[in-house]
């Protein structure tokens, strides 16, 4: 008993001390000889200071914003920042996404047939031929021996002008997507592809000089057949086949010239219509069709861009097959 009550002294004691303590540590400071007090005024200041000293703190814990997704900077707020960050993630996690599951398709396949794995490819093409016995008929067109004279790099200029419409086609259906075909807008629009567009320029000088390349190839693949006497029977209609490529080549660069619209491709065209309002007997009819009108204006505008991307363009792909059909009938003429 005597133990349990000195404990309970010593705790006691204990409890007044601190006590003592805290209420020394909690008096108001002492200014002279009495406690000091604050008016209202500075009560008020101390409240406000200790709130903007508490939204201070605030401000620091609170987390930062969340980054936003550049895809949907680009396309609803214009901006464009971290455009290629999106697209090259989806194409290296994609891509080693298809390659892990493929692997495990075909890991699978094996164990479960117990046969080796047959390619994709294969598998597709065994279906088409089950449908529609296709490879018979195409093998008689594409296992076609060619002989070493006609492997020389002179035969290769028909193909070469094929190479640059191809060209043609694929940067001209790029730059279609951004090119408006009005007065008002087209010299603008070529100015966006060349600034704005990622690789316009380069997309608009590929369509350019493959242009070039291609009235080039087409004239000397010309040359090539003249003076080998390659248009005689019985390849007369190759000829006039490839002279009509060969036109409507020059029409593609004549059309194109104008949708820029500037004072070079004005100009350019006013002189290229009147040359052809110079044809006797129909050259007035050949200048108001092209022109639209006695004068160049927006309606000349539109009639060449449909010109150069619809009628031109569809002439040329069929007469392309019926050339490169009489050509695979009868083959390559042999050097004289």
């Amino acid at each position: 008993m005597k133990s349990l009550h000195t404990r309970i002294i010593l705790l006691g004691a204990v409890l007044v001390i601190l006590a003592a303590i805290l209420g020394i540590t909690s008096r108001p400071a002492i200014a002279g000889n009495g406690p000091s007090i604050q008016s209202p005024t500075e009560l008020a200041d101390q409240g406000l200071e200790s709130i903007v000293l508490f939204s201070q703190l605030q401000a620091q814990t609170l987390p930062p914003p969340a980054n936003q997704d550049p895809c949907l900077h680009c396309h609803i707020r214009g901006e464009e920042t971290g455009l290629w960050t999106p697209l090259t993630r989806w194409i290296v996690f994609g891509t080693a996404g298809l390659v892990f599951v493929f692997g495990l398709v075909r890991t699978t396949s094996a164990l479960k047939t117990r046969r080796s794995w047959k390619p994709i490819p294969k598998r597709f093409s065994a279906w088409l031929e089950e449908r529609y016995e296709y490879q018979e008929p195409l093998a008689k067109v594409l296992e076609k021996p060619v002989p070493d004279w006609q492997r020389r790099w002179w035969y290769c200029l028909g193909g070469l002008t094929f190479f640059f419409f191809f060209v043609q086609g694929v940067t001209g259906i790029m730059l279609a997507f951004y090119y408006k075909p009005t007065p008002e807008a087209a010299y603008a629009s070529i100015q966006f592809i060349e600034s704005q567009v990622y690789f316009g320029r380069a997309i608009r000088m590929m369509h350019h000089w493959s242009a070039n390349g291609m009235v080039v190839m087409c004239f000397a693949h010309m040359l090539r057949v003249f003076i080998m006497g390659a248009y005689k029977k019985p390849r007369e209609l190759n000829w006039v086949s490839g002279v009509t490529l060969f036109i409507m080549t020059l029409a593609f660069g004549f059309t194109g010239y104008l949708l820029p619209w500037d004072q070079r491709a004005f100009w350019a065209t006013t002189v290229g219509s009147e040359i052809a309002g110079g044809i006797p007997v129909i050259g007035n009819l050949a200048l108001i069709f092209l022109r639209v009108g006695w004068d160049i204006s927006s309606l000349t505008l539109s009639r060449f861009y449909a010109l150069h991307v619809l009628i031109i363009p569809l002439i040329t792909v069929a007469m392309m097959l019926a050339h490169f059909i009489m050509v695979r009938r009868q083959g390559i003429m042999k050097p004289l």
